[in-house]
């Protein structure tokens, strides 16, 4: 088998719950532990740092994988899903994980995977700690899939655990209340080792400092300790904010991720990065600075208010879920421009009624279905947006939204391609077919 058969015999063999859904959904580590197991325990063998939650788990694990490469570290990291490439997932040092290593893992290893019979994302967890371990990592950063408490990346025991936010999102399995959801992330909280939770939430304040409590595990609420306030309107597509801490001066940053609900995401960072550094981690405030600037160049990290031209602006934006989409708006608000044009497509097993609502009627909208089984059909897309006085056409694909857009548009418009992350990744992968 080379590469390309290894990646088909993945995705045809194993099911893959973001591209199928509930089927490829597990409620139990059974079998991660069991691969694990039969390949001598590489989450183990190196040092690491788990991130969940709702919205901005993903920039928090790349803020700080960047942050620590800057601050000398060999740093593995670990995210789903991927947008582009499938070797996304899984990186040291910015450089993604072999061809050759997927190759030779997968073919060893295939006979387990019968007998096991894992899903795509529990096969992925142990291909990535395989690597780490191998590679000798000084630390992973490892994002959490979905939950917490019965996510595949739930056997490590991590230097410190992230909880960024709870909001709704996956409700269908993670529970249809904002404590329910907590529950579920609060289980990544390990015995007697610390915690940070992002966003104070009266909701799940008191789910958390139970659950820390019943661990014996320090925890820090990120908010209460630190704040981040953007310092000027950038005209270059950049965050510019200072970081405090206690009312005293932490350090300032320009972020290359300028959406403003980045500001929250900072100060997670920065009380995380504050606990790594009492427990032993030599991380200057140059390297926090430079690991913030150069967080996409250093971990390829992409889809977070991406801009992929201009005039029009285009730009692509993950945001999938209710409180994602209403960070969108304020930054969309936030903006200098005429038309706003938004493309949109999502997944069949999300709430989009409620997004849907969310949208600006004022907008002219391009719909489509992400090319993945789990893609909303677009037909009955168009036809619940519609009948909430959402203005627009349907497409085949999103080259064909693109290409409207881009037509319809003047060079002072803005177009948002958002809604999934999937609906991104065939943006990107469109914008790339253009380019080549």
């Amino acid at each position: 088998m080379d590469y390309q058969e290894v990646l088909d015999y993945l995705y045809s063999s194993l099911p893959m719950y973001h591209r199928v859904g509930a089927s490829a959904y597990k409620t139990d580590i059974t079998n991660t532990k069991k691969l694990m197991d039969a390949i001598d325990h590489p989450e183990r063998k190196f040092k690491s740092i788990h991130v969940a939650g709702t919205n901005g788990k993903g920039s928090v694990s790349h803020f700080l994988a960047s942050i620590l490469r800057n601050a000398g570290y060999k740093v593995g990291l670990y995210t789903s899903p991927h947008l582009v490439d499938f070797r996304e997932r899984i990186r040291i040092n910015g450089e993604m994980i072999p061809e050759e290593y997927v190759t030779k893992f997968i073919i060893e290893h295939k006979p387990l995977f019968m007998e096991i019979e894992p899903s795509f994302f529990e096969m992925t967890v142990a291909l990535a700690f395989n690597y780490f371990a191998e590679q000798q990592v000084d630390i992973a950063v490892v994002e959490v899939g979905m939950g917490g408490r019965l996510d595949s990346t739930n056997i490590i025991t991590p230097e410190l655990s992230i909880i960024t936010n709870i909001g709704f999102d996956h409700t269908q399995y993670l529970g249809v209340t904002l404590p329910a959801i907590a529950k579920e992330k609060a289980g990544i909280i390990k015995r007697s080792l610390p915690v940070v939770i992002g966003e104070t939430q009266p909701e799940t304040q008191n789910i958390f400092i139970d659950k820390a409590k019943e661990m014996r595990s320090p925890i820090y609420f990120a908010d209460k300790t630190f704040t981040a306030e953007e310092t000027q309107v950038s005209t270059t597509n950049y965050l510019y904010a200072s970081i405090v801490k206690n009312n005293e001066y932490f350090t300032e940053v320009k972020s290359p991720m300028s959406g403003k609900y980045q500001l929250k995401n900072l100060v997670t960072v920065a009380q995380s990065v504050d606990i790594l550094r009492n427990i032993g981690y030599k991380i200057t405030e140059t390297a926090f600075k430079v690991g913030i600037e150069s967080v996409i160049l250093d971990t390829g990290l992409r889809g977070r208010w991406e801009i992929m031209s201009n005039r029009p602006t285009i730009v692509c934006e993950t945001a999938h879920n209710e409180d994602g989409i209403r960070y969108l708006l304020e930054k969309i608000k936030s903006l200098k421009h005429h038309h706003l044009h938004i493309i949109y497509g999502c997944v069949n097993d999300k709430d989009y009624g409620k997004i849907l609502e969310m949208l600006p009627k004022n907008a002219k909208y391009y719909f489509c279905k992400p090319s993945v089984p789990r893609g909303l059909d677009v037909n009955e897309l168009y036809t619940s947006a519609t009948a909430i006085g959402l203005q627009g056409n349907k497409y085949n694909n999103i080259s064909e939204a693109i290409t409207s857009a881009k037509k319809a548009a003047s060079k002072t418009d803005l177009i948002i391609i958002t809604g999934s992350i999937f609906l991104v990744a065939d943006a990107l992968n469109a914008f790339n077919t253009d380019r080549n």
